[in-house]
């Protein structure tokens, strides 16, 4: 008698191939059988009309801190998501020297907008080294798998303190130190290595991260310790297209040591590329560059969103006009009392004038193009970048300011609405080429990042609906083997991302007609009481984690069945 038997779905069954009608089988953790399955069971999940497919596999997330309040990673575990990597762009709570631990809490709110006081409130620490960091993992119960990389900077200012954030090379014995944090690493089960050369991830101080000014000698000792063991996945956040000049010579740099690790070491090696209306066809240069490079015999990866990756306007988190006194005074009102404060007809003229005074602000606060500000109403979020949704459009449709007309709008969605302003992938033709492309990896979702400012981590389900039902870009075959297998592979986890005998049960049961996400709303359930964005999904009949259902329609059980995962 089998534990579960799915019967009368349509596998998808993460290789890529189309789907076929098929029975799946599960014992234990494990699948057992998939095809005609006869016989009893002691429970059996009719999937008729349904995709039956692998739990998908987010390779880019910074769950590191959130996993130890929020065992089931919302809002991922809502969205068909069953497998999560830690550690990338190089920012880790691991290794860590006794009385470092609030440095690397600040270091991860300057890059990832985690809150240092909440990291502080939430993690019990109690670790040294990565291996120890995984251990502390492991001794604690997760609604979905999780692994990690060791992270370059802490790695880097544990062994070279403030020298780590110096332009000057480590020394010998620094790298002999290196070497033997990240083979302890490896040895306890990290997935590999990651670092940041980007000049806009910085310390709190403003300086850029440890690991920006590493010498490609440095990063390539690290890539032999993965070589040596024959495991382990590089990941990179690029300098490509910082700092520029006409003939791209940092990007070209930054192209030529991750051809020359990969191809030395035989390790893959992801990093993030995304469209920015900044660099007018520099992503399509990378893809290029990528494809001479795996020519050659290096294995990069690229890795991109699904869609655009935006910071989030409304009355709950912050407003395109923050900077301006008026406005910065309704914001700092507790957040019930900002709808009925914007309702008062006085004070909502005082903003709107305020809003449409000429402004000689630059940078960051400077109030944003309305032309570039997307409607997202509450219901599902579209993510419509057509210039007829934009704040400027909407203000053209009513004969007034885009000022007034975001005021209207959050009065008319009672304080739901919110405006959507992507920062990069704006353009989703060039989106469209990215994900037909069969180097480029579905990841950048920065689950668990930028907490109050964005909610990506959706986007498993938006690719679904967005480009498979609803644009047909990719037949269902291949979406859900770059959701699943392929992640999975990059990242050398044996047995998951695919639905065969002897797999790791995770499994989505998806009704791909209703499979929808609404618009992101706020919680305050962090530690200290700290603000995030998140994100429900409907559609997703039964996800299952090693074999035990965690999604039951829709809807969180109360079980967490996650494993702490390693490479091979």
């Amino acid at each position: 008698m089998h534990d579960i038997v799915i019967h009368g779905g349509d596998v998808v069954d993460g290789t890529g191939t189309a789907p076929r009608r098929a029975d799946v089988a599960i014992d234990g953790d494990r699948i057992t059988e998939v095809g005609d399955v006869r016989g009893p069971a002691r429970r059996r999940i009719d999937a008729t009309g349904r995709l039956v497919t692998p739990g998908f596999v987010d390779v880019h997330t910074h769950l590191d801190a959130q996993l130890f309040w929020d065992p089931v990673a919302g809002s991922s575990c809502w969205h068909g998501v069953t497998s999560v990597v830690l550690g990338n762009c190089g920012v880790t709570f691991a290794p860590v020297r006794p009385g470092q631990q609030r440095y690397l809490a600040e270091l991860m709110e300057a890059v990832e907008d985690v809150p240092a006081d909440t990291i502080m409130a939430g993690l019990d620490w109690g670790w040294e080294t990565y291996g120890d960091y995984l251990r502390a993992l492991r001794g604690r119960r997760f609604g979905l798998n999780v692994g990690g990389m060791i992270g370059h900077c802490a790695l880097r200012y544990y062994v070279m303190g403030g020298r780590s954030l110096e332009d000057a090379p480590a020394t010998p014995d620094d790298l002999t130190q290196m070497a033997a944090l990240v083979g302890e690493a490896l040895d306890a089960g990290a997935l590999g290595f990651s670092t940041s050369r980007s000049f806009m991830h910085t310390v709190p101080d403003g300086r850029p991260v440890p690991g920006t000014f590493a010498r490609p000698a440095e990063l390539a000792a690290i890539a032999d310790v993965l070589a040596a063991r024959g495991r382990g996945t590089i990941e990179v956040v690029p300098r490509i297209g910082e700092r520029d000049g006409p003939d791209r010579e940092n990007s070209v740099a930054e192209m030529t040591w991750m051809e020359e690790v990969s191809r030395a070491s035989g390790r893959p090696l992801t990093f993030a590329i995304m469209q920015s209306d900044r660099r007018p066809g520099l992503w399509s240069w990378v893809m290029d560059e990528v494809a001479a490079a795996r020519g050659r015999g290096a294995d990069l990866r690229p890795q991109t969103a699904a869609r655009g990756s935006g910071i989030l306007y409304g009355l709950a988190g912050r407003t395109p006009y923050d900077s301006l006194p008026g406005w910065a005074k309704l914001m700092a009102m507790p957040g019930p009392d900002r709808l009925p404060a914007l309702a008062d007809e006085t004070f909502r003229r005082q903003l709107v004038e305020e809003a449409e005074r000429p402004s000689d602000q630059a940078g960051p606060l400077a109030p944003k193009n309305p032309a570039k500000l997307y409607l997202l109403p509450p219901g599902s979020a579209r993510y419509d970048v057509g210039a007829d949704n934009s704040l400027m459009a909407l203000a053209a449709r009513r004969g007034t300011t885009p000022a007034a007309a975001f005021v209207d709008f959050i009065l008319e969605t009672d304080g739901l609405g919110l405006l959507y302003y992507p920062v990069l992938n704006q353009d989703l033709d060039a989106v469209a080429a990215m994900l037909t492309n069969r180097d480029v990896v579905v990841g950048v979702a920065d689950a668990g990042a930028h907490v109050a400012m964005t909610m990506d981590a959706g986007q498993t389900t938006y690719l679904l609906r967005h480009w498979v039902r609803e644009q047909g870009l990719l037949d269902i075959g291949t979406a859900v083997h770059k959701l699943t297998l392929e992640g999975a592979e990059l990242f050398g986890l044996a047995g998951r991302g695919v639905l065969a005998a002897g797999a790791f049960a995770d499994v989505n049961v998806i009704d791909l007609d209703r499979l929808d996400l609404p618009v992101p709303s706020m919680a305050t359930d962090f530690p200290l009481g700290a603000s995030r964005f998140v994100q429900r999904a409907t559609g997703y009949d039964y996800t299952l984690v090693n074999g035990t259902v965690l999604i039951d329609h829709d809807e969180l059980t109360d079980q967490r069945p996650g494993q702490v995962l390693a490479p091979g």
